[in-house]
């Protein structure tokens, strides 16, 4: 509408001889007689030639300030005018353009503001007459231009002043339409690339939204399935097509799906470890570390082990990242529960010991052992393991059953304050629980004590207290750190069931009686030199060496034994009853004190 309206107005431009389009007379015609013309420039005005080419500059340039200031620049050439001020319409406020009366553009600013959309008188000091023009089209309201002029203009001069207006007014709304098409154009630009976005996204959300599902239903078919660890790391697999591997708590392999499994797989640095732990647990996400992407599997802030995947190429996508996130979190309710079942079968296995130690009927006891896979119809062994270095705690208890597992030591386990008991189908072997144990720990000063062998459940009690004494007897004795078994004590072992206390202090009193006394007086250790003389075998080197004394400070003492015991050492009988008597007073009664 705006486009005819102007090309309507551009027609009427004046003709090169200077005549002006008939029609529609201008606003300010008003004054003429009806039916009458208002007299018309002559060929020989300038306004013939100006106009027009006015008329082409301005309808030429698409800017709209462009427009304004060349309606400015040429309202001289209709009249004795001037141009005080331009303002066009930007929204809902008038902007003002360039001005010629700056003294006093205030006044005029504020009277074009007061009009709101009129034709309107302004007063500008040394000007006769004034006028704010309105720029109206189809769209409405697109500025104002403020002419002045120091003398009346004549009608002709009027009317030429509005056809420079209605030109003006006109330009302005074909350069308004270009600028809402150039508008229109980059908006409807702007909300197809908007659309393509969003298309490119909703096919990106699809295309994850379909890889979750079918993630969550290869997860979920295996917690149907109930396949375990092994199901979870195929499936991780599957999916992403790198080699998968699942570590415990310490670094150990516990599986591995895929190609490319380490043989042997090297063994984990302790220190390494657990920096590493620690630093992929405060990422709180998949962390690439050399050519793996490891996740730590936590679940209630507790360490159960590592998923990871094996990714030497950096192939790992997002789609990687998010299958392993979830495979972590399977995984770590797998082994929760898995670690859940094992807390409630040691708590009952536990309990069973207890009850075996303690004494129960053999009925209970079979029962209750073949529930676990143990058979106490087979001979049975009590085995006794203590670790000063380490309290025996349930930690403890879980190292001494791995270890016994791993050398073939079937076991029911238990602990009481200081140390761990283990029923064990089968005679143990010598030393690899030992062995075994110093490896896990990474310290030798552990004591083991086995019993002799037991045939049915209601013997373990008294295994136990063999045991017992089994691990004292090593613990008291020169190489105190390693194995002892309950057959192989000899003496020891008529020195404890169905000996009272009473006997045996006395029997150490008739040997050793004159020696404790003196030494309690004296504040020596002449009993304690006996002893380890026999623990020597009778070598004084040895002994000299063991006491951290010279050889012939151990003669003075040996002389002094002789003199204050009255007891002859090269005599058989003597020499017998004053080793087993030392034996007694040290591992029985508790040596020194």
């Amino acid at each position: 509408m705006a486009g005819c309206w102007a090309r309507n107005v551009y027609r009427r431009c004046p003709d090169r001889d200077g005549s002006l389009p008939r029609g529609r007379p201008g606003r300010y015609s008003t004054t003429l007689r009806r039916g009458s013309r208002p007299p018309l420039p002559t060929p020989a005005d300038p306004t013939s030639h100006e106009l027009p080419a006015v008329c082409r500059a301005l309808f030429d340039t698409r800017d709209e300030g462009e427009i304004l200031r060349l309606a400015m620049d040429h309202v001289s050439a209709v009249g004795p005018y001037r141009a005080e001020a331009g303002y066009l319409r930007v929204g809902s406020h008038l902007v003002p353009g360039p001005q010629v009366g700056r003294g006093h553009a205030s006044a005029v600013d504020r009277t074009v503001r007061e009009l709101t959309g009129r034709d309107g008188r302004v007063t500008v000091p040394g000007r006769s007459w004034g006028r704010a023009l309105a720029l109206r089209g189809p769209g409405g309201l697109y500025g104002y231009l403020v002419v002045t002029s120091r003398s009346r203009p004549t009608e002709a001069q009027h009317v030429l002043l509005a056809t420079l207006v209605r030109l003006t007014a006109a330009a302005l709304s074909v350069a308004a339409a270009h600028r809402r098409q150039r508008e229109d154009a980059l908006e409807l630009h702007r909300l197809r690339r908007e659309r393509a976005t969003l298309q490119r996204q909703l096919v990106s959300v699809v295309v994850e939204l379909g890889y979750q599902r079918a993630l969550h239903e290869a997860l979920a078919e295996v917690a149907a399935s109930g396949g375990g660890e092994e199901a979870i790391t195929s499936a991780l697999h599957e999916l992403t097509g790198l080699p998968v591997l699942v570590e415990d708590r310490f670094g150990r392999l516990r599986s591995w799906t895929g190609p490319g499994r380490p043989d042997p797989y090297p063994e984990p640095d302790p220190a390494r470890r657990e920096e590493m732990l620690q630093a992929v647990s405060r990422r709180g996400g998949p962390v690439r570390i050399k050519d793996r992407l490891i996740s730590v599997v936590r679940p209630r802030g507790e360490v159960l082990g590592v998923l990871a995947l094996v990714d030497p190429r950096d192939e790992a996508d997002e789609y990687a990242v998010f299958a392993l996130e979830h495979a972590a979190t399977s995984l770590a309710l797998e082994l929760s529960h898995l670690r859940h079942l094992a807390e409630v079968e040691l708590r009952l296995r536990r309990e069973l010991v207890d009850d075996l130690l303690a004494g129960t009927d053999q009925a209970s006891a079979y029962a209750r052992s073949e529930a676990f896979g143990h058979d106490l119809h087979r001979i049975q062994y009590v085995v006794v393991v203590q670790w000063p270095s380490r309290a025996a705690d349930d930690s403890f208890a879980r190292t001494v059953d791995r270890a016994a597992s791993a050398v073939g030591m079937p076991s029911l386990v238990t602990r009481r304050s200081d140390h761990v008991v283990l029923v064990a189908d089968g005679r143990p072997h010598d030393h690899a629980l030992y062995e075994t144990l110093t490896r896990e720990t990474g310290t030798p000063d552990g004591t083991i004590g086995v019993s002799a062998r037991c045939d049915t459940p209601d013997g373990i009690p008294g295994r136990y207290q063999e045991a017992l004494r089994a691990l004292e007897v090593r613990r008291r004795s020169r190489r105190r750190y390693g194995t002892t078994f309950f057959d192989d004590l000899g003496l020891y072992r008529i020195l404890g069931p169905g000996i009272e206390y009473r006997e045996l202090e006395a029997f150490v009193r008739e040997w050793l009686g004159q020696l404790i006394d003196y030494d309690g007086l004296h504040r020596t250790a002449l009993v304690e030199t006996l002893s380890r003389y026999f623990d020597c075998g009778g070598n004084y080197a040895e002994t000299a060496e063991s006491l951290a004394i010279h050889r012939s400070t151990l003669r003075y003492r040996l002389q002094r034994i002789r003199e204050i015991s009255g007891h002859d050492l090269t005599n058989v009988e003597d020499r017998l009853n004053l080793q087993v008597a030392t034996r007694v007073w040290k591992i029985m009664l508790g040596g020194p004190g």
